[in-house]
Parts: C-alpha cells; sequence; structure tokens
C-alpha cells in the first residue's frame, strides 16, 4: 500500500469518525429542543416500575444516540435529586438497549441513504421559519450525518482488507479477548459515544477485517466504556449520584465477566439465524443487552441496597446547591426545572428566616439573631449560584417561553435575596440593638408587631405556594396581602404615635427602633409583593408550556417548632462557624 492510500486511509476515517459524532450531537441537540418539556416530564414522573424506568432509558438513548449521554444526565438528574438510585437502575438497562436500535439501522444499510437524509433534513434546517420545524430539520441533517460519517468509514478502510500488517493487528486482537474487550472500552471512554463504536465495529465485521466473536469483545468493551466517562462525571457529586455511576459500571463489568466464557457458542448462534455479518453483530449487542435487562430487572431493589451498604451518604454542604447540575445546562428546559427547584428551596430557607424574626421578638432570645446571620450567609450563597447557572442556561440555544421563564426566576431570586437582606442588615439589627439597650416595647406595640409579622408570615407563605405548584390562582390572592399589610403598618404607626402622645414610657424609649422596624416590614411585603406579580405575570407565560403540573416531591416546608431536631443542628453549625 502507497503512501497516499495510507494517508486516505487515515483522513478519511478521522473525518468519519468527525462527521459521525457532530451528526450525534445535531441530531441529539434537535429532538431535545423538540421534546425538551416531554423529556423533563418523563424524567421526573419515572415511577418505582423497573419497566418504565428501562423505556424511559431506551427512549432517551434513542434521541441522544449515547448511552453514555443517557447516564452522565441520570448522574446529574441523582445529583439534583430529581430521580433515585432505584429509578436510575432500571433507567441505565434501557440505555444499553436503546444503543441497540442504531445498530439495527446501520445492519439495514441506511448508511446508503445518508446523503438523501442530509439533503431532506438540511432545506427544512435552512429555511423553516417555525421553530419546531427547524428543530425537525435539524434532527433530520444529525441523523443523516451520522450514517453519512459511517460511510466514510467503511469507505476509507476498505482498503485495508488488502493489508497484511493491518490484518495481524487485528487477528491479534482477535485471539485475545481481553486486549479487545479493553482496547475498545478505552476508545468508547475516549469519544465519548458507544454508538460511534459500535458503527466502527460493524464496518470492520461487514468488510471481514475481524470475526464475529472478534466483534462480540469489541461489543462487550464498549459496553464496559461506557461506564467510564459516567463514573468521572460522578466526582465530587451527591452518595446518590456516585451510586448510579457505580451501578453502570459494576453491571457492566459483571454482565462481561458472567458472558465472556460463552461468546464461541453465542457467536455459532447467531449465524444460524441470518447469514449477514452486520445483522450478526447487530443481533449481538441486541441479545446480550436484552439479556442483561431481563437478569438484572428482578436485583434493581437488592442492587440498590447493596450500594447504599457500599458508599453510605455523606452530608452535602448547605452553602452548597442541591439541585443545580452543570450536566444538563445545555439541555434548557431540563435545567430550568432543576434551577426552579433551587429556588423553591431559597424561598423555604427564607420562609424560616422570617420565622426567626418571629421568635426573637417573641423571646428576646439572641440565640436566633445568630440563626438569622448563619441563614441568610447561606441563602445569599444560593441565590448567587442560581442566578449564575440561570445566566449560563440564558447563553444557549432557548425558545421565547424558556427565555421569559429564566428570566422570571432570576428576578424572583433577585426579590428573595433582598429580602434576606432586609431581614439580617435592618431587621434583625434594630432587634438587636433594642435587646443591647436593654428597651421595651408597650405591650400593645409589641402585640401590634407581632400580628404584622405573622401577617407577614402568611403572605410568604401563600407565596412560597404558589411558587412550589405554579399557581397562578395563588399568586393572585398572594399579591392581594400587600395592601392588607400596608393597611396595618398604617394603622399601628398611627397608634404608636398616639401612645407617644399619651406619654407611654415604653413607646417613647423604643420609639426608633418601633418605627423603623414597621418600615422594613413594609418594604419585606413589597418584596414579597414583586415576587407575586413576577409569578403571576412573567412565569405565567410559560408555565403552561414549560410545565403543565406541579413539580413533585416538593412538599410546603413546615414552619419549625421551638426544639426541632434542625434547629439544634444548625446551633452546632453556628458554633463550628
Amino acid at each position: 500500500m502507497t503512501k497516499t492510500n495510507w494517508l486516505f486511509v487515515f483522513f478519511g476515517f478521522l473525518g468519519g469518525i468527525g462527521i459521525l459524532l457532530y451528526g450525534i450531537q445535531v441530531m441529539g441537540d434537535g429532538l431535545q429542543k423538540i421534546l425538551g418539556r416531554q423529556l423533563r416530564t418523563l424524567l421526573e414522573s419515572i415511577t418505582k416500575k423497573p419497566v418504565l424506568g428501562v423505556l424511559a432509558g431506551i427512549l432517551i438513548t434513542i434521541l441522544f444516540q449515547s448511552s453514555t449521554a443517557t447516564t452522565v444526565i441520570l448522574v446529574g438528574l441523582t445529583n439534583a435529586a430529581v430521580i433515585t438510585l432505584r429509578q436510575s437502575m432500571p433507567v441505565i438497562l434501557g440505555a444499553d438497549i436503546g444503543t441497540t436500535v442504531t445498530a439495527q439501522l446501520i445492519a439495514l444499510k441506511l448508511t446508503e441513504l445518508s446523503l438523501l437524509i442530509v439533503g431532506l433534513g438540511a432545506p427544512i434546517a435552512f429555511f423553516a421559519k417555525k421553530d419546531r420545524h427547524h428543530r425537525i430539520g435539524q434532527a433530520l441533517t444529525g441523523f443523516g450525518l451520522l450514517f453519512l460519517g459511517l460511510k466514510i468509514i467503511g469507505d476509507s478502510l476498505k482498503p485495508l482488507q488488502d493489508s497484511p500488517a493491518f490484518t495481524e493487528v487485528l487477528l491479534f486482537v482477535s485471539r485475545s479477548p481481553l486486549l479487545a474487550i479493553a482496547a475498545s472500552a478505552a476508545v468508547t471512554f475516549l469519544i465519548h459515544s458507544s454508538a460511534a463504536v459500535m458503527g466502527i465495529i460493524m464496518v470492520l465485521a461487514g468488510y471481514g477485517l475481524i470475526s464475529l466473536n472478534a466483534a462480540i469483545y469489541l461489543l462487550l468493551g464498549t459496553n464496559v466504556g461506557t461506564s467510564f466517562t459516567a463514573l468521572l462525571a460522578s466526582i465530587g457529586s451527591r452518595r446518590e449520584a456516585q451510586r448510579v455511576a457505580l451501578a453502570h459500571l459494576l453491571s457492566k463489568l459483571g454482565g462481561t465477566i458472567i458472558f465472556l466464557p460463552f461468546v464461541p457458542w453465542f457467536g455459532s448462534f447467531l449465524v444460524t439465524l441470518t447469514h449477514s455479518v452486520t445483522f450478526q453483530v447487530a443481533n449481538a449487542h441486541t441479545l446480550f443487552n436484552l439479556g442483561m435487562a431481563a437478569v438484572l430487572l428482578p436485583f434493581v431493589k437488592p442492587g440498590a441496597r447493596f450500594l447504599e451498604w457500599l458508599l453510605p451518604d455523606k452530608r452535602l454542604p448547605e452553602l452548597e446547591p442541591k439541585f443545580l447540575r452543570e450536566e444538563v445546562i445545555t439541555m434548557p428546559s431540563l435545567a430550568i426545572g432543576l434551577a426552579q427547584k433551587e429556588t423553591i428551596r431559597i424561598s423555604a430557607g427564607t420562609l424560616r428566616m422570617i420565622w426567626y424574626i418571629k421568635r426573637a421578638l417573641e423571646t428576646g432570645n439572641p440565640d436566633y439573631l445568630e440563626r438569622i446571620i448563619y441563614k441568610e450567609k447561606i441563602m445569599d450563597a444560593l441565590c448567587r449560584a442560581a442566578v449564575d447557572y440561570l445566566t449560563r442556561v440564558l447563553r444557549q440555544s432557548l425558545n421565547q417561553d424558556e427565555q421569559g421563564y429564566a428570566m422570571g426566576l432570576i428576578r424572583i431570586l433577585d426579590s428573595l435575596e433582598k429580602i434576606n437582606d432586609i431581614m439580617e442588615r435592618d431587621i434583625r439589627y434594630r432587634i438587636e440593638t433594642k435587646l443591647n439597650r436593654g428597651v421595651h416595647f408597650s405591650s400593645l406595640g409589641k402585640e401590634e408587631l407581632m400580628t404584622l409579622v405573622e401577617s407577614l408570615i402568611r403572605g410568604m407563605r401563600m407565596t412560597h405556594k404558589a411558587l412550589v405548584k405554579n399557581n397562578l390562582r395563588l399568586a393572585e390572592e398572594a399579591v392581594t396581602c400587600h395592601p392588607r399589610n400596608v393597611a396595618l403598618i398604617l394603622e399601628f404607626r398611627q397608634n404608636h404615635i398616639h401612645r407617644l402622645t399619651e406619654g407611654i414610657k415604653e413607646s417613647e424609649e423604643s420609639s426608633n427602633l418601633h418605627l423603623e422596624l414597621l418600615n422594613s416590614f413594609q418594604h419585606f411585603s413589597e418584596m414579597v409583593r414583586n415576587i407575586d406579580l413576577i409569578i403571576f405575570d412573567e412565569l405565567s407565560k410559560g408555565i403552561r408550556r414549560l410545565d403543565e403540573r406541579p413539580p413533585q416531591n416538593e412538599p410546603m416546608p413546615d414552619l419549625p417548632d421551638d426544639e426541632t431536631d434542625e434547629e439544634n443542628r444548625e446551633e452546632e453549625e453556628i458554633r463550628k462557624a
């Protein structure tokens, strides 16, 4: 073979790989844009029925054409507490089955229609006026590019049939199953696409460059290689996400080790089903993954318990976001849903802080003021992280509804941060000043302040509930709390002035602090009203299309009792800080 021929092989193979991977990316992006909300709803509504999880894994992997991508997404969603380990394990098995669809399509010689598919999809993508039609054309173009890349790879490798050196290398690999598995796993890990490696294996087998048994060994390696990327993605994640990645790795290694001695028999069986080598390889991939799912599916619960024992829970630092995951930031619908969950978490923390205000006024206990300082630092860090996350989501390709929803969440987070600042810098400071000076409110003045605080808590609870449930009626109802609060503040301010004219000593000593607290409470109420208006006016445009049902597993937080385990834990954290 001449040098030019070798260059043709090298550049053809390299270019084919590039087109194939780009096609997978373009198709996955297009399908995700088309089915973004449906995909999010599917993932969030996976029940404890393992069969539904398997079907979800099949569908997602067909969309992204890579079980590696599916598993990495699962790690991110589990880390964000969207789904659990037990829900993820069937999805992993389904993801492996999903990759077999591509193998069967390759065996059907769709590579010969690749240019036709690209020719149909590209004009739609470039000239369609509607966003949905543009995405359909994009997905179709990516689908064609995937098979065009495989065709280029096949054409570039065809001359190697006459290369004794290349044939000797492949024969050496064929005689060493462990080497074949290791090499295939390494390549799959490097290019992050099991579908691409599987396509190359089928091309090699189709040209007779490797035997059927060697192709099976390479397929086993591909299955193992898909787990490495997810394992790396789980580093630094919550224990639940690490368990998902480990479950993926152990299932692949276990299945490969168990199946390895039966490869020669399995190869002989496949030959009896069809004479086409490419179909034999595709069937090997399909039957192996179907068998793995059938064998492992009944052991999901025991497997989850084993992994929970193997990797016990570690505590998530309070300053770290619970739901925001980088792995899904290129999937706007899903990423916005996670940001909404983080916003709900911050709103719950804000509700707890106003309860601390109430307890500090009631009891005069300075410990509650320390809790406010500690909690405000946490809320401030979480708000900054959530806004930064949503800002990076806005840099992705979003439709109008997604953009409006993300902007609305940023404005809500800004209002929540201002509310927390009001409680820590204004209200807490004035209560602390009162305690340090040893002054007291009059009995009627204190009673009025407590009435006002309870009204603020009711309004904030209603606002939080509207945010949790995406309920416009609740948001509209919560807006009406502000005029009532303003009316109370005006009434109580007049009452305080009346007490001053009567010469009540406590009112005179606490007058400035009393009036400043009323002003701070009014500012607090205004910020809560702003959140209600954002939910009603801005989020409403995207709520019906982005999320037509309330988010699951987000119960309303109960306000704590005076002596709860959580407060005791917070006291310990404050002492450590």
